[in-house]
């Protein structure tokens, strides 16, 4: 009896690996393949994002070689953006543990193998992260062989303190292509955030660590390489800019919805702060920018937080110099 218990819990970790899919013909069949070689996972979910090159005929000829493949479009088959297209993957994933992969990365061998271990020895653990690396399928310059290594943390964090890690970035960074989760996850903290253009990878990341319980893996080595292109989006800086000051109100107004506690949403404020302090508005503009977010935060407003984040009680010394001498 004892066998067969341990054999159905291993025989119940499937994973259905979800990848968005936009104009990469040169880059899916590779991503697709990397996932295929992983024993543990039953389908690869790929949404077409309204793809306008090949990626669909590429596609179709994969998935007519191999039942695991599902394709799947939005209503009438237009471009959503990746957070609606990892949101229809995940409502039509059929398995109980999830997994992200961009269509222009791809998995290394036995990406999953260290991750069953850990979910069949800890029943509470929401979720697991390894470490991601690069791969260039372009010359790298010398800044990029200098800067990028590893998504991963530097060490281990345990798990009520992994949200502080991650949003202040003091071990590193995480990557949605090393993470898998149980399926439940997201009836816990809600699906991607379809508002933010980019960002949204950080901010499900967050709100997986506020809320669940994620544990690190192979944090040393990665299990899973990022394709680094021309066409990448991380380059984007501007965009970058403009999406991570929203990626911070919304999830201030998620933590809000969702209990969190005070300290947290303090730190989610802090960084807030720092992002658009080295943006360098003028004293006016930030007076008016805070004076509005903490109108659309009633909770809020008359708690502490709403005097901590004034912009003339936060930059007292610079303006009042005169008075710390």
């Amino acid at each position: 009896m004892g066998v067969f218990i341990i054999l159905k819990q291993v025989m119940s970790y499937y994973i259905s690996v979800i990848i968005p899919a936009y104009n990469v013909e040169h880059f899916i069949e590779k991503a697709i393949r990397s996932v295929l070689i992983q024993p543990e996972v039953k389908e690869v979910v790929v949404v077409n994002d309204g793809s306008t090159d090949k990626t669909l005929q590429v596609l179709e000829t994969l998935q007519s070689s191999n039942s695991k493949i599902k394709i799947y479009h939005h209503l009438n088959k237009v471009n959503r953006g990746r957070s609606a297209s990892r949101n229809l993957g995940i409502i039509h994933a059929r398995e109980n543990y999830i997994a992200f992969l961009d269509a222009d990365d791809f998995y290394l061998e036995k990406r999953f193998e260290n991750d069953q271990i850990i979910f069949e020895n800890n029943t509470t653990v929401d979720g697991v992260y390894n470490a991601v690396g690069f791969h260039y399928y372009r010359e790298a310059t010398e800044t990029e062989k200098g800067i990028q290594k590893l998504n991963s943390l530097s060490q281990i964090v345990q798990p009520q303190d992994l949200f502080e890690a991650l949003i202040s970035s003091k071990y590193g960074y995480l990557h949605l292509n090393g993470i898998t989760v149980k399926k439940s996850v997201f009836d816990t903290i809600g699906y991607f955030n379809e508002s933010l253009v980019v960002a949204e990878d950080s901010d499900i990341i967050f709100k997986m660590a506020l809320k669940c319980s994620l544990k690190a893996c192979i944090i040393k080595t990665p299990l899973a390489l990022r394709g680094v292109h021309e066409d990448n989006i991380f380059n984007n800086e501007t965009l970058y800019k403009k999406y991570n000051i929203k990626l911070y109100e919304s999830l201030i107004s998620w933590s809000l919805k969702n209990h969190i506690s005070k300290k947290n949403i303090d730190l989610i404020f802090n960084w807030l702060w720092v992002v658009r302090f080295r943006s360098n508005y003028l004293l006016l503009n930030d007076i008016l920018y805070w004076g509005v977010l903490f109108l659309k935060f009633p909770k809020l407003l008359f708690s502490y937080l709403s005097i901590k984040y004034f912009p003339v009680i936060r930059l007292r010394k610079k303006l009042f110099s005169f008075l710390y001498k």
